[in-house]
C-alpha cells in the first residue's frame, strides 16, 4: 500500500512539474502570443456558420497580419474571404453573416481607397499573391526552420531553453498559418481549369509545394492532450517516458502486413496500428487521430500505475497492454457469452501484446460511431456486437496475410471503404426515415417505429442471421 501511495505521489509531481514548465513557456512566449493567437482582427468577426465549413477566419487572419507589409496583398485575401463567404451565405441567413458581409465589403473599400484613385489590375492578382508568397516563404527562412524543428524531435528530450524555444515554435506557427492561407487563396483562384501557362505553371508549383511541405498542414493540426500527428518539442507530456512508450507500442512493426505503396504515409510521424485500420475499415481521419491518442494515454496511464520506465528507448510492460485490454473488451466479452456469439480469440493468453493492442483499437474505432445510437440499446446488442464480431475476424485475417487489404464489410460496390457509409448510414438513415413518418409528432402511434419498436425487433429470433445479408446492412422490415 505504501509503495502505491508513493507511486501515485510521484506521477502526480511530475504531472505538477509539467503544467509549471508549460506555464513557464506560456509565460515566455507573451510577447509573440499576440501573433501566435488566433482571432484577432478581421478574423474575430467571423460568423460561426461560415467558421464550421471554410477557412474564412484563417485567411482574413492573414490579411490581418500582412496588412502593414503589403496592403494589396491582403486587398485580395479580403476579396476572397467575402466571395467565399458569399457563395456559402448568399442570401446572409446565418446569424451575424449580414453584418459580417457589410463589415468585411467596408474594410475593402478602405484598402481600395488607400490606393489613391490608381487602377487595380486584378488580372494580376494570381501574380501578384504568388511573388508574394515566394518572398515571405525566403524571408522567414522556412526550410531553417523547419530542419531545426526536426532536429528538436529527434533529439526525444525536452529542452531546458524554455523561452526561446516557446518564441521560436510561436513565430513558426504565426509564419506556417499565414503561408497555409496565402496557398489555399491561390488555389482556389487559380482553379482546376487554367487556361494560361503562368496559371497552369503556379498550379503545379502549388500542388507541388503543398505535398513537399506537408509541415504546413501539420504545425496546424489540431489535438488533444499530446500532438500526435505533429509532435511539438514546446509538450512536455510528450516527452513522458511511460507515453514515448505507448507511441512506440502501437507503432508499425514488422508482424504487421504490408500497406500499399499508393496508401499515403504521413509525413510528421511513423506509421502506426491506426495507419492499417483506417486503410482496412475506411474510419474517418478525425476519428482515427482522436482514438490514437486515446490509446496512447489509455496504455501510458496503466504503465505510471504499475510503475515510471526508464532507459533511452523505454517499452511498455505487458502488463499495461493486458490490464487495459481485459477491461475495455469485457463489456464485449460478456456480450458474446450472453448472446452465444463467439469472441474472435480462442485465448487471452494466446494474444501477443500487438495483437491485443490493434484489436483495442479497433474496439475504440468502431465504439465512438455507436455512441449516435444511445437509446438504441437492444439493436446494439444484436447488430452491432455481431459487426464488432465481423470486423475482427476480418481483421484477425488480413494480420494473418503478407499484404493489407480493404476490409469486405465496409467496401462498397464501387470499390470505396468507409465505416461510417456501409455500418452506420444505413441504420441513421432507416431511423431518420421512420421518425419523418411521425408527421412531427401528429401521426398514430401504429403509424410509424420508434427507438423501443426498432429494440423490439432485434430481439425476434429471427432476425439473424438472414437479415445481415440485407444489401443495405440493416433489416427494415416490421
Amino acid at each position: 500500500m505504501a509503495t502505491r501511495r508513493s507511486r501515485v505521489l510521484e506521477n502526480w509531481e511530475r504531472l505538477v512539474r509539467a503544467t509549471l514548465q508549460r506555464e513557464q513557456l506560456r509565460s515566455a512566449g507573451q510577447g509573440l502570443a499576440g501573433a501566435g493567437a488566433g482571432g484577432a482582427g478581421l478574423a474575430s468577426a467571423v460568423p460561426p456558420s461560415l467558421v464550421k465549413t471554410t477557412n474564412i477566419e484563417q485567411i482574413l487572419q492573414a490579411a490581418d497580419d500582412i496588412a502593414d507589409e503589403d496592403p494589396n496583398v491582403a486587398r485580395i485575401l479580403c476579396e476572397q474571404a467575402y466571395t467565399m463567404a458569399q457563395n456559402l451565405d448568399p442570401h446572409s441567413e446565418g446569424r451575424g453573416v449580414l453584418q459580417f458581409k457589410t463589415g468585411l465589403m467596408s474594410v475593402i473599400k478602405q484598402k481600395l481607397a488607400k490606393k489613391d484613385g490608381a487602377v487595380i489590375d486584378r488580372q494580376r492578382d494570381i501574380e501578384r499573391l504568388w511573388n508574394f508568397y515566394l518572398t515571405y516563404k525566403r524571408r522567414h527562412r522556412i526550410d531553417e526552420l523547419q530542419r531545426e524543428q526536426q532536429r528538436w524531435r529527434e533529439s526525444g528530450t525536452f529542452s531546458t531553453n524554455l523561452g526561446e524555444m516557446e518564441s521560436r515554435m510561436i513565430e513558426m506557427k504565426k509564419v506556417f498559418a499565414t503561408l497555409r492561407a496565402l496557398l489555399d487563396v491561390l488555389e482556389v483562384l487559380v482553379g482546376d481549369s487554367a487556361t494560361d501557362e503562368l496559371s497552369r505553371q503556379i498550379m503545379e508549383e502549388v500542388k507541388r509545394i503543398k505535398i513537399s511541405d506537408g509541415t504546413l498542414r501539420g504545425e496546424l493540426t489540431p489535438y488533444n492532450i499530446i500532438p500526435l500527428d505533429a509532435p511539438s518539442v514546446t509538450n512536455v507530456v510528450g516527452f513522458f517516458p511511460e507515453v514515448r512508450a505507448a507511441i512506440s507500442a502501437i507503432g508499425y512493426t514488422a508482424d504487421l502486413p504490408r500497406l500499399p505503396a499508393n496508401s499515403g504515409a504521413p509525413q510528421l510521424r511513423k506509421l502506426d496500428m491506426f495507419d492499417l485500420l483506417e486503410f482496412v475499415f475506411g474510419f474517418q481521419e478525425d476519428n482515427v487521430r482522436n482514438q490514437r491518442e486515446n490509446v496512447v494515454m489509455t496504455i501510458a496511464n496503466a504503465q505510471a500505475r504499475l510503475g515510471l520506465l526508464d532507459g533511452v528507448e523505454p517499452k511498455i510492460d505487458e502488463k499495461a497492454v493486458a490490464e487495459v485490454f481485459d477491461k475495455v473488451l469485457d463489456n464485449y466479452k460478456r456480450w458474446c457469452k450472453y448472446l452465444g456469439i463467439r469472441v474472435v480469440w480462442n485465448s487471452t493468453a494466446a494474444l501477443n501484446k500487438s495483437r491485443k493492442l490493434i484489436f483495442l483499437s479497433l474496439y475504440f474505432l468502431i465504439w465512438v460511431r455507436l455512441l449516435m445510437f444511445a437509446f438504441f440499446l437492444s439493436a446494439f446488442a444484436t447488430y452491432f456486437i455481431t459487426y464488432i464480431s465481423q470486423m475482427a475476424k476480418e481483421l484477425d485475417a488480413i494480420l494473418d496475410s503478407s499484404e493489407a487489404s480493404p476490409a469486405n464489410s465496409c467496401t462498397s460496390s464501387n470499390g470505396s471503404v468507409s465505416y461510417l457509409k456501409e455500418i452506420i448510414s444505413p441504420i441513421y438513415k432507416t431511423m431518420a426515415a421512420e421518425a419523418a413518418n411521425n408527421n412531427n409528432g401528429q401521426a398514430a402511434h401504429s403509424a410509424w417505429r420508434n427507438y423501443d419498436d426498432f429494440n423490439e425487433y432485434f430481439w425476434s429470433p429471427s432476425c439473424f442471421p438472414a437479415e445481415m445479408a440485407t444489401s443495405e446492412g440493416f433489416p427494415v422490415s416490421a
